[in-house]
């Protein structure tokens, strides 16, 4: 009889552990995909305010050899990330290959321009810092007119904004419902040995003492449930992955780091942080509240 009972808490025993895991994984994958999101968009972010083009036109006096020296000197420009030399021929043909007409015909010479199609940096792609390079540039004599568009990148970054806010958000939502619901996994599984805790108490032994294998299991448990959350991440990005690779140019190798790193601590400190007020709880319960 003793050995069945035994054998019955030990089966217990391992169903409790097995369903605090399972929970605290799923809470941590849900945890883990919103920051792998919150860091992928802000890889979309950069990606789109890099494609934000500045056109500057030049005179149309200016010779290739001053055009190409303003090239080289734009180049060395802390804010530019790319820049396109547009030839007067470049322009030319590409207005004959989009449009089907050639102004050459009817105009008796070539009415472009040299440009550049300047591409800037992620953190200047606001209307902000375009107004003021738009300025630098301007102040070349070599340079005509700068052109971008005003409005899309006011309306971007409006967007961007408004979608970080509701990311950041839905993050400190799930921690919130996070530590809830661990909390109160945790707490149920140290509740089933609270006529242990109270035996340990009235025996005398130290809180501290009591509270570290709690606290251990509850390490392990994180550690855990942690490893397995960010397998199913990464090993779901990479499945992803084998039927569209553009994914990984967006979910980068360092934004999973990350990911996994962030993930492996907030299981751990949710964990640890909750077993110890869980156990501390029960050791504050009088004998006649354990029933």
């Amino acid at each position: 009889m003793a050995h069945k009972k035994r054998k019955k808490s030990k089966i217990g025993w391992a169903m409790q552990a097995l369903t605090s895991a399972i929970s605290t994984t799923l809470l941590l994958i849900l945890l883990g995909l919103v920051i792998l999101f919150s860091l992928t968009a802000r890889v979309v972010a950069d990606s789109v305010k890099e494609n934000l083009t500045v056109t500057a036109v030049l005179d149309d006096d200016v010779q290739t050899q001053e055009a190409v020296r303003l090239l080289d000197s734009l180049k060395t420009k802390h804010y530019v990330s790319s820049i396109e030399y547009i030839s007067r021929e470049q322009a030319l043909q590409e207005q004959i290959e989009s449009m089907g007409i050639d102004p050459t015909e009817f105009l008796g010479a070539n009415p472009f321009s040299i440009s550049m199609e300047i591409k800037m940096k992620p953190e200047y792609s606001c209307n902000d810092s375009l107004e003021w390079i738009a300025g630098e540039l301007k102040s070349s004599k070599l340079i005509a007119d700068v052109v971008y568009q005003k409005d899309l990148v006011e309306s971007l970054n409006f967007n961007l904004h408004r979608a970080s806010l509701f990311m950041l958000a839905i993050a400190l939502l799930l921690v919130v419902i996070s530590l809830s619901l661990i909390n109160n996994t945790v707490r149920l599984s140290v509740f089933h040995h609270r006529f242990v805790l109270h035996t340990m108490k009235l025996v005398g032994a130290k809180w501290s003492f009591i509270r570290r294998p709690f606290l251990v299991k509850g390490f392990w448990l994180g550690v855990v449930s942690a490893l397995i959350a960010d397998a199913v991440i990464i090993g779901g990005v990479y499945w992803s992955a084998t039927y569209d690779s553009s994914i990984l140019n967006y979910v980068t190798q360092q934004n999973m780091l990350i990911t996994a790193v962030s993930v492996l601590v907030i299981g751990l400190v949710l964990t640890t942080v909750c077993t110890y007020f869980s156990v501390t709880h029960c050791l504050k319960m009088r004998g006649s509240e354990l029933y």
